[in-house]
């Protein structure tokens, strides 16, 4: 059984507990007047941020908890303020004293600790990391995020669901599209409606068109932290045209907007040429890179993470699956028909998660192809929202992705997402072990987590 999500509901008197898990959602119910909750960090490590996260945004206690640390909150954050809270209502926020946080640290003679960011000198969010090194060797690495909370939970308290798309759809913007996919889903449950094949194969181009993207970004970057700088001038300039292309069919470079309930007119013919191209850049491509040998020395067995250790941390998406583990959720008939292929490695590393990615690549271009033989459809048109829990699945860029939302008198009572990332930023220290410091960008770079989605 795998663990996707837990989180946190206020009710008048109560506080729900919803765990999700492969197969079933389990809600247990506790009292605000003693709100404590067993951990579930022993079975499942992830668990723990899911966990660490609702002390901090409801006051919930952990028990028998390894790590009650704050998560979300920072150093400087009142420790008596639940920002998820229903009478929360405050614009602004007095700091209190510093309180440092302490990061797990291995000790001994002749190791050190290595501090890497928050701010890093790529254009990149903040996020830091803390090395505990023998030498050049890793020992140890903690993940410390959060520093650029939104509050976007908060903030969607009280909308309609028109009102929250534009802010849903710009939480992580090389997902875009797959959180306006789980949206749609979640309008399609309320109503009670199926989508029309046109529209459904058009969303599917858009999401691979997003996974062509963002895959076309770190094939580049990855051979790039590696030192092989002429990678990234190939594969950035397929990003930027493929970019431009989600312009050409959006208006706009991040598809902001784009899954709608509108057919849509695009030129058929024109965008499958381009297809074709680039399909043919990117086999020439696959064909140069794998011929740089000493590419593949620092690809190989760098970066390991086990089948074992990936099932543990509930790792999804690209992570997942060079680790050997068949989990995407376009495993379903309407992607076999049009031609999804899963792509798997078992060696774990950085190798095969570049690997995965060129063939994800060459698998989207035969998806997409596929999607633009769709047939014209009748006008579609939503019906009146229904009040109920919903929940909706993605396979986004990263991974899979998570959304639920619960509507009572036609607005959202409590939105809830789980980026893709929130898991496998958990599993990055697993893969540094074996490695020196000079390899973690590189390490890093190969599964490309996102740090907006995480950080809602």
């Amino acid at each position: 059984m795998r663990l996707i999500a837990r989180y946190a509901k206020e009710l008048e008197n109560d506080f729900e507990i919803i765990t999700v898990y492969e197969n079933e959602t389990q809600i247990d119910t506790i009292s605000k007047a003693n709100p404590t909750i067993k951990t579930l960090a022993k079975i499942f490590p992830v668990a723990i941020w899911f966990e660490r996260k609702m002390h901090d945004d409801f006051g919930i206690m952990i028990e028998d908890a390894f790590d009650n640390r704050p998560l979300v909150h920072q150093e400087r954050f009142p420790k008596d303020i639940h920002p998820l809270r229903k009478n929360f209502k405050a614009k602004e926020l007095e700091e209190t004293n510093y309180t440092p946080y302490k990061y797990e640290a291995i000790n001994g003679d002749g190791v050190f600790q290595v501090a890497v960011g928050p701010i890093h000198a790529g254009i990149i969010e903040p996020g830091h990391f803390q090395f505990s090194q023998a030498g050049e060797e890793m020992l140890h690495l903690e993940v410390r995020h959060f520093y650029k909370n939104r509050g976007i939970e908060k903030m969607l308290e009280g909308k309609t669901l028109d009102d929250a798309k534009p802010i849903i759809e710009r939480i992580s913007g090389n997902e875009s599209i797959a959180y306006q996919i789980c949206l749609r889903d979640i309008y399609l449950q309320a109503t009670k409606q199926e989508l029309p094949k046109k529209l459904k194969k058009w969303h599917a181009f858009l999401l691979e068109l997003e996974r062509i993207i963002h895959h076309l970004t770190d094939v580049g970057f990855i051979p790039n932290d590696a030192g092989f700088g002429a990678a990234l001038a190939y594969a950035s300039q397929l990003s930027e045209d493929a970019r431009r292309k989600m312009k050409e069919l959006t208006e706009h470079r991040f598809g902001f907007g784009a899954i709608d309930f509108q057919n849509s007119s695009i030129d058929k013919s024109s965008t499958q040429d381009w297809l074709n191209t680039l399909q043919k850049s990117i086999e020439d491509f696959e064909e140069w890179i794998m011929d740089v040998p000493s590419l593949w020395d620092r690809f190989d067995t760098t970066g390991k993470l086990s089948v074992k250790k990936a099932i543990k941390y509930s790792t999804v998406g690209v992570v997942a699956r060079a680790s050997g583990i068949s989990i995407d959720r376009r495993i379903n008939q309407f992607y076999l028909n049009n031609g999804f292929e899963m792509a798997s490695e078992v060696s774990g590393d950085v190798a095969a998660r570049f690997k995965i990615r060129i063939k994800e690549l060459k698998n989207s271009i035969k998806m997409m192809l596929n999607f633009l033989q769709y047939e014209s459809s009748e006008e579609f048109e939503l019906e009146d929202i229904n009040d109920g829990k919903y929940q909706a699945y993605c396979e986004s860029s990263i991974g899979e992705l998570f959304m639920a939302i619960d509507i009572k008198d036609g607005v959202i009572e409590r939105f809830f997402a789980r980026d893709p990332s929130f898991i496998n930023w958990q599993a990055l220290h697993i893969m540094m072990r074996s490695d020196i410091i000079a390899d973690f960008p590189l390490i890093n770079k190969s599964c490309d987590l996102s740090y907006a989605g995480n950080d809602l």
